[in-house]
């Protein structure tokens, strides 16, 4: 209980922090909301009557402890371009977000587990080499060159899938997957390598200790130690690095969907931050935080089942 307390403090810290932090950058941003919504021929007095109608003449610190006072009785607010409540904006989207960083991780644990294991039993080999400068030279590329790459190779020259646009899971699972592939490859192509050094470098000083030796007196085979034995003690940075990186990819997909026309989250917060609509912006901001916060959580979790010897706040040290 004083593990969860902590943590649920922690929680409200970090969205206090978040949130005040972003109302303040979002009121610096240059333009006016009001002239977006009454177009750009509006008189003076018809873009000062819009202001008042929207709040956007109250002082800023208003405006964030009504918006405070909302978020306790579970109201994000309403898009002050489109009307539309934040919350539905914000669950409206979240699938196509979810999916595209789910497929993305699975990429790239399918790239980084079996190089990994495979790096670390051929240690310092060729293989290990070649992989290692491979990855170093994906690492280095950001991920919306990557996709950038990838539409120019994969849907223009070849035509193997789209280079935009997005089919919703209702409506087929191929032509769902297929636009979501190059999206997925942009991320997972560059994600894979860090998940692919952690876990190369534990699964070395795991292959090292006595219980891996007396599996390997007992005759078994390779693969066996190295999947069976040799993983599971060796997955402790692999899963904090992927924790992170799922929590990041949350909000930080944004590039991706815009460029691969997604509509998802970071899709929404950008066109929230291009038109000051500062509602949407500190929902999305919101959500974010409070879901990496909480996939931390989870991962601390993981690590008692990895481990059976960790106990947060138990007997066993």
């Amino acid at each position: 209980m004083r593990y969860l307390g902590r943590k649920l403090l922690r929680l409200v810290f970090v969205v206090v922090a978040v949130t005040t932090l972003t109302f303040l950058f979002v009121a610096l941003l240059p333009g006016d909301i009001a002239l977006l919504v009454v177009g750009p021929t509006a008189t003076p007095a018809e873009a000062a009557a819009v202001r008042e109608q929207l709040g956007l003449d109250r002082p800023i610190l208003v405006r964030y402890g009504e918006w405070l006072a909302g978020l306790v009785q579970g109201d994000l607010g309403v898009s002050l371009r489109t009307s539309e409540p934040v919350g539905e904006a914000i669950l409206s989207r979240l699938p196509v977000t979810l999916e595209l960083m789910l497929l993305a991780q699975v990429i790239a644990v399918a790239l980084a587990v079996p190089l990994g294991v495979l790096c670390a039993y051929r240690q310092n080999r060729w293989i290990d080499r070649t992989v290692t400068l491979a990855g170093f030279a994906m690492i280095s590329v950001p991920p919306f060159v990557m996709a950038l790459v990838l539409i120019f190779t994969v849907a223009l020259r070849l035509g193997w899938l789209p280079a935009t646009g997005y089919v919703p899971l209702s409506e087929g699972l191929l032509d769902n997957l297929r636009t979501f592939a190059l999206p997925a490859l942009s991320i997972a192509l560059i994600e894979w390598v860090s998940l692919m050094r952690l876990l190369r470098n534990d699964m070395i000083m795991t292959l090292q200790e006595d219980f891996i030796a007396m599996a390997r007196a007992k005759g078994l085979p390779a693969w066996r130690i190295l999947f069976r034995h040799a993983l599971r003690p060796s997955s402790f940075s692999l899963i904090t690095i992927l924790g992170l990186q799922i929590g990041a990819l949350i909000g930080g997909t944004l590039i991706i969907e815009s460029i691969f026309a997604l509509p998802g989250i970071g899709r929404l917060l950008l066109t929230g931050i291009f038109s000051r609509d500062y509602v949407v912006v500190q929902g999305c901001i919101l959500f974010i935080a409070v879901a990496y916060v909480v996939i931390n959580f989870l991962v601390d979790l993981t690590y008692s089942f990895l481990d059976p010897r960790i106990r947060v706040g138990g007997r066993d040290g």
